[in-house]
């Protein structure tokens, strides 16, 4: 099956009446799709209150991609505010206990910078990572092209085999050493996450200080590069169960029409989803 959603639910302002209410908007969300990766998580390890909101607030079949913490993936900047690694790991796994107990956690999400390439010292952190999740799917996304260099291409593709990571294949920017190509290659049986972040190179290599966000992923993907994709959407369904899209390019309120127009092109319709909240406005 493949399932399309965007990431977060706070921007894509075409999804929503105007006077729509923060608090409501995931009720909305999910009248539109089935998935969505939780972003706000990356920033700060969410507070179970929160979760069970999320929860309460989705349809029975709803699911979550929860993105790992930055203090667990290296991009967290000055000090993490846990006493050690265990105790932050411990913090993360017990946040995701609703969505998991709720039968709606997809997969976490552990998406590496562009300064974590190919060492013997990082495959053995990423080891570490998935001996830590245990119970938890968890998908591995790479920004640095070490890992698929001509060198490590297939040991990183059987690394990731034998150790059960989902592989999130990127379409990204190809702007050098921080950004990675496509690779249609599942490694696990049962799921495989697609992400769609553009191909702003001039804002993936130079993202402003102020608006980072903004520039970094200001991209629309035009009929054609959409129809190519749905081809390659159909092709990995045949190398994994289920088949995880999301698109990230956000700014400029592109995600959602991009993530519509796919459903489109595949002829996709979700039985299950939450009941449009439009009349109550």
């Amino acid at each position: 099956m493949i399932y399309i959603g965007v990431t977060g639910w706070g921007d894509h302002d075409s999804l929503y009446p105007d006077k729509i209410a923060p608090r409501d908007k995931l009720k909305e969300y999910g009248a539109n799709f089935p998935i969505v990766e939780v972003d706000s998580a990356f920033y700060a390890i969410q507070p179970k209150r929160n979760v069970e909101k999320w929860v309460r607030d989705t349809p029975e079949g709803f699911k979550f991609i929860v993105k790992a913490y930055q203090g667990m993936t290296g991009h967290q900047r000055g000090q993490i505010p846990f006493e050690n690694r265990q105790e932050m790991f411990d913090a993360f796994k017990d946040s995701l206990l609703p969505y998991q107990e709720a039968g709606k956690l997809a997969m976490v999400l552990f998406q590496f910078p562009p300064w974590f390439d190919c060492t013997k010292e990082n495959v053995e952190y990423l080891r570490m990572c998935k001996q830590e999740m245990d119970i938890f799917p968890s998908a591995l996304e790479f920004r640095n092209n070490t890992w698929f260099n001509s060198q490590y291409y297939e040991k990183t593709l059987r690394f990731m085999e034998d150790e059960g990571w989902i592989h999130s294949i990127c379409d990204e920017p190809q702007a050098g050493e921080g950004s990675v190509p496509i690779i249609l290659h599942a490694t696990n049986k049962d799921a495989t996450v697609v992400r769609f972040h553009g191909r702003n190179v001039h804002g993936w290599k130079k993202p402003s200080s102020g608006n980072w966000r903004e520039v970094r992923y200001l991209y629309r993907y035009n009929s054609r590069e959409m129809e190519e994709w749905a081809e390659r959407l159909l092709a990995l369904e045949q190398q994994s169960k289920d088949i995880f899209v999301l698109f990230n390019n956000n700014s400029g309120g592109d995600a959602a029409d991009n993530a519509k127009e796919m459903l489109d092109i595949l002829g996709i319709e979700y039985e299950g989803l939450a009941p449009r909240q439009m009349d109550l406005f």
